[in-house]
């Protein structure tokens, strides 16, 4: 098997050990053992555990945002651009709770690891241009422009999404969170004034 091939396999064995039992129990050990690998192949693969956690925050938002853009249909309406990017984000979050809920779980386990604060830096700068280049392209399509800068807009959406997915993988309450989504969007219209001819 290709050392890529390896790499992936051992990375998606991370996040299936990591969503099942948490940051903490999947031990370099635990995660050769559901890939079916040894640890040989582990070290092979990664310079370290640090490195492993740093691609697979990587790869998991990087996988959350693709799948956002995928499904990304820009209108000349800009309320259902954004809505409709928001409801992709959502379908995929509540299609996957387990991996989100581990996203959140490595963010805060980063942060209070020394050398691994760049994991958490790097999933949120990934989070935070995905959200900005979609806000710029629904402004683009719909012919307007944002009266507060995009960056402050981006870090407004990824705040209140960070939040309210929190809520919801403590009470699962669907409908109140998509009316949530329906109140961003509405609030994010506030700042959208036609663009200059």
């Amino acid at each position: 098997m290709a050392a890529s091939d390896r790499r992936a396999e051992l990375l998606e064995a991370a996040i299936r050990v990591m969503a099942r039992d948490g940051v903490a129990k999947a031990t370099t050990r635990a995660i050769v053992s559901e890939a079916g690998m040894t640890l040989g192949a582990f070290h092979y693969c990664f310079a370290s555990r640090a490195q492993m956690l740093e691609l697979v925050t990587e790869t998991l938002t990087e996988r959350y945002v693709a799948e956002v853009r995928g499904l990304f249909a820009p209108h000349k309406d800009i309320r259902d651009s954004v809505l409709d990017s928001l409801h992709a984000f959502w379908k995929g979050f509540e299609a996957n709770p387990g991996e989100h809920q581990m996203s959140y779980e490595l963010t805060q386990y980063a942060l209070r690891t020394p050398g691994l604060e760049n994991v958490a830096k790097r999933q949120y700068e990934i989070f935070l241009a995905a959200f900005a280049s979609l806000l710029e392209l629904a402004a683009e399509n719909a012919g307007i422009r944002w009266t507060q800068p995009v960056p402050v807009l981006a870090r407004y959406v990824q705040s209140l999404i960070d939040g309210l997915n929190m809520t919801w993988l403590v009470d699962r309450n669907s409908e109140h969170s998509k009316a949530v989504l329906e109140m961003l969007a509405d609030h994010l219209l506030q700042h959208a004034r036609p663009a200059a001819g």
